[in-house]
């Protein structure tokens, strides 16, 4: 678990993870958006996993700018919970990947 207090790196917790795989032929290295709910209270979706060269990634919401770049609307300020997300989030993907082959 990841913590967060008062600008000090001490308990994100994360109540919830919700995967949707996509099946996309457009598009071979988007596998599944996901969703995260932290501490019941707020709701983080549109969270893309990506099958890149170097293997899976997570790419946070994001927008597209007026100069064509795409800037993240909500992301992870540190890399330990960046790493913490991607696990728990690759985590559920694997589960859903499993069930969809059940």
């Amino acid at each position: 678990m990841v913590n967060l207090k008062k600008g000090r790196y001490t308990n994100l917790n994360i109540t919830d993870i919700r995967v949707r795989l996509v099946n996309n032929s457009n598009n071979d290295k988007l596998k599944a958006v996901a969703s995260i709910t932290i501490d019941d209270e707020i709701v983080v979706h549109d969270i893309k996993v990506i099958n890149g060269k170097d293997g899976y990634f997570l790419s946070m919401p994001n927008r597209k700018t007026n100069e064509g770049e795409f800037k993240d609307i909500v992301h992870p300020i540190k890399t330990e919970v960046r790493e913490a997300l991607k696990e728990k989030i690759l985590a559920e993907y694997e589960k859903a990947l499993a069930s969809a082959n059940n």
